[in-house]
């Protein structure tokens, strides 16, 4: 087996006959390189061998191979002096990138990347290869099953020919016949026996290898005769050298060409030194020109969604995004419909290499024209029809009342190599170099211009095998498992860089007046990622104590706030402060309320009672000025709302849009609200001081009127929101 890696600048001299033949060549200054990734058996008298062209992924950034070896000392890799694990993890890593590069092929049937050309008549010849790989036995195994159907077919129809046929012979002789009517019954009749048959145990152990290379590998092949096949330990067993062992002492019972060429396969799988007869004559190959874009198609394949409207993965200016789904938001756990766009990247580097300037300015490109995408859909009303895009459509990302924007997971996925543990386990990390903010004002976390970038590390190997095996079940149960690491590992990065806390408005306090009032405090640090809509999310920098501190100073004296963990439910840490804090009166609250009462009845001239114009117009919710008789207590300059008294009680609010003093002639009342009448008769009219108050908007407080003790004592005062609040729900009254 020869070995070149990817891109590796090798001299001349090195490669020019394992090359041979081959025309992706790049000399430069006498030095070549090859810009494939692949499988490549070249028949040429010095060669007669694979070569194996493996992705730069397998060279860190000192430039060697497992951080030990020099590419061009491997390039004859039977003959190289590296240690046995490494070899074997060589051989094995062949098989997979073939394997993804198939499974590329077969997905992309369009693609123009994909070199291919297969031997059609391997195994005639009468030359053997100088080595064999595994990929080369797979490979012929394949092959065979698929070429010699027939020869399975009569080894299984000369195997069961007679079984179980009674043997009169033997059955005459050996057993006691009953005689009735002259004819003979025997009861125990003597059947063929059948005998070990070797062709039957070959053809098992041929079955039970391309099992365990499906199992392993996901190359698929049709087993279709009902054998019980050696699998899990006891295959193991063979593998470990039993399957030589067993191979070897039946090895002579075989005459035919084909059983023969069969033997030959099953023991070259177990045994990795032996070699097999191909036809040297032919090349056969297959490469891919730019394994950038297999990576690309392999964790799209695994992390990505499909079916993504326009100008989301594919933007309007002409980027195109690798990979792009819906997943959970940041903000907030187990919330439904809280999803938040994903964007993400991959780069396919040489081990250890760094992201450069114009692969970051491009990602937050990306960011940005999804942003403006989504203000498009809500900002202009939603499509009408409701297709493939809704999930992606019904993501709001601008939040109207605090005039924040959600946080975009925007990330890189770049391809990693254990070099000490060569493991194929699942593991995915932060690279050590994180991409730096990007963003156009300070400790603005919910702002559009506020771009937050990470980059991540996935095991190559775990992915490779993960793709190559092709098992829908294995994908998705692992696309959800990694999905939930980046969301993870994204709020890990948000957690150690901001502080959170959740925000619940005073009762008095308006939350969207006072964000509209209090713009240039609270932009970008606020925003609506709760069920309950009346929450708020706050989050802060930690590079800016002092400014965070005058803040959160602020927002104490109009909102309930409590620290939160990034992700919780804060509904319980708000009711815990509201118990503990009470009823408070907050400093941007919405003002003070005047109660007055509203004549329902009048006496006319005549002495009848009539209801009042006054009345119906309050009772009708339509009132629009009210005439207050007696002046209030208190600074009535604080007043913003009337609160009308009728039927022994309230049930809403006025907004008090203006109020002039004034004055009304109305008759002298005695003690017990009588006319006071004079010498000739006459009812005694004074001029008295009043308030006239002009209404604008009614606000209830609940479909029902709540009663209030000594009502006609509340006349004129005036009272703080929380204590409107608790009148009508009869709660602690002031005095």
């Amino acid at each position: 087996m020869k070995l070149l890696i990817e891109e590796y600048q090798y001299n001349v001299a090195d490669v020019e006959n394992v090359l041979d033949g081959l025309f992706t060549l790049q000399d430069v200054e006498q030095k070549v390189s090859v810009s494939y990734v692949g499988y490549y058996y070249n028949p040429h008298e010095k060669v007669r061998d694979v070569v194996f062209i493996l992705p730069k992924v397998l060279i860190d950034e000192q430039g060697l191979v497992f951080g030990e070896y020099e590419p061009k000392d491997l390039i004859h890799l039977d003959d190289a002096k590296m240690d046995e694990k490494h070899r074997k993890f060589l051989y094995e890593f062949a098989v997979w990138i073939h394997r993804a590069i198939v499974v590329y092929n077969d997905s992309h049937e369009k693609n123009e990347i994909v070199l291919h050309r297969q031997i059609q008549d391997e195994g005639k010849g009468s030359h053997k290869k100088k080595s064999n790989t595994l990929l080369d036995v797979i490979l012929s195994l394949i092959r065979f099953n698929k070429e010699n159907q027939q020869f399975f077919t009569f080894i299984l129809k000369n195997l069961h020919s007679g079984f179980n046929k009674i043997n009169w012979g033997k059955t005459i002789t050996r057993t006691t016949a009953i005689v009735q009517d002259s004819s003979p019954t025997y009861l125990n009749p003597v059947n063929k026996k059948r005998q070990v048959n070797f062709d039957e145990e070959l053809i098992v152990i041929f079955f039970s290898i391309l099992q365990y290379i499906s199992d392993t590998y996901g190359f698929r092949s049709n087993i279709n005769f009902g054998f019980k096949l050696i699998t899990g330990a006891k295959f193991k067993r063979y593998l470990d050298g039993f399957g030589r062992t067993r191979l070897r002492q039946i090895k002579y019972k075989y005459f035919s060409d084909t059983a023969v060429k069969l033997w030959d396969l099953c023991y070259a799988l177990f045994d990795k030194t032996y070699k097999i007869r191909v036809n040297t004559s032919q090349s056969e190959y297959l490469l891919v020109k730019s394994f950038h874009i297999v990576f690309e198609a392999m964790i799209d394949e695994l992390i990505g969604d499909t079916d993504i409207p326009h100008g989301l993965k594919e933007q309007d200016d002409g980027k195109l995004v690798d990979h792009f789904y819906t997943y959970d938001g940041l903000l907030i756990d187990d919330k439904a419909d809280d999803d938040i766009y994903y964007i993400g990247d991959s780069k396919y580097y040489k081990i250890g290499n760094s992201l450069g300037k114009e692969s970051i300015y491009k990602q937050r490109t990306y960011a940005r024209n999804v942003i403006q995408w989504n203000l498009d859909i809500w900002l202009n009303g939603k499509p009408h029809k409701q297709n493939m895009a809704d999930p992606f459509e019904r993501i709001q990302l601008f939040d109207e009342v605090t005039e924040g924007y959600n946080v975009i997971p925007n990330f890189f996925i770049s391809a990693s190599i254990d070099k000490k543990t060569l493991s194929y386990e699942d593991y995915t990390e932060p690279h050590p170099n994180q991409p730096p903010v990007s963003r156009q004002f300070k400790n603005r976390l919910y702002d559009r211009d506020t771009l937050l970038l990470s980059h991540y590390d996935v095991n190559f190997l775990f992915v490779l095998a993960l793709y190559a095996r092709n098992n829908a079940g294995a994908k998705a149960a692992w696309r959800h498992s990694v999905r939930n690491k980046f969301r993870r590992a994204v709020q890990d990065m948000l957690k150690e860089k901001f502080e959170f806390y959740a925000l619940a408005a005073h009762p008095d306090v308006n939350a969207s007046a006072y964000f509209k009032a209090h713009f240039q405090d609270t932009l970008g640090k606020t925003f609506r990622p709760y069920e309950n809509q009346q929450l708020f999310s706050l989050a802060l920098d930690r590079e800016f104590p002092a400014d965070n501190d005058r803040l959160l100073a602020l927002l104490g004296e109009n909102f309930y706030v409590v620290p939160v963990e990034l992700g919780e439910d804060p509904s319980d840490h708000l009711e815990t402060e509201r118990a503990v804090k009470g009823s408070v009166e907050s400093t941007c609250g919405m003002g003070k309320f005047l109660f007055g009462i509203v004549t329902k009845q009048r006496r006319t001239k005549d002495g009848r009672q009539e209801i009042t114009k006054e009345y119906m117009a309050f009772y009708n919710h339509e009132a629009t000025e009210f005439v207050m008789r007696n002046m209030p207590g208190g600074d009535i300059t604080t007043v913003k709302y009337f609160v009308p008294m009728y039927d022994g009680g309230i049930s809403g609010y006025y907004e008090v849009t203006g109020i002039t003093f004034g004055s009304r002639k109305q008759p002298l009342l005695d003690e017990n609200d009588n006319p006071v009448i004079d010498a000739n008769g006459e009812e005694i009219i004074v001029k008295m001081p009043c308030l006239n108050i002009r209404l604008g908007a009614y606000t209830s407080l609940g479909d029902h009127i709540a009663e209030i003790p000594k009502f006609r004592n509340w006349n004129g005062q005036i009272h703080s929101y929380t204590e409107v609040l608790n009148l009508f729900n009869n709660t602690s009254l002031p005095s």
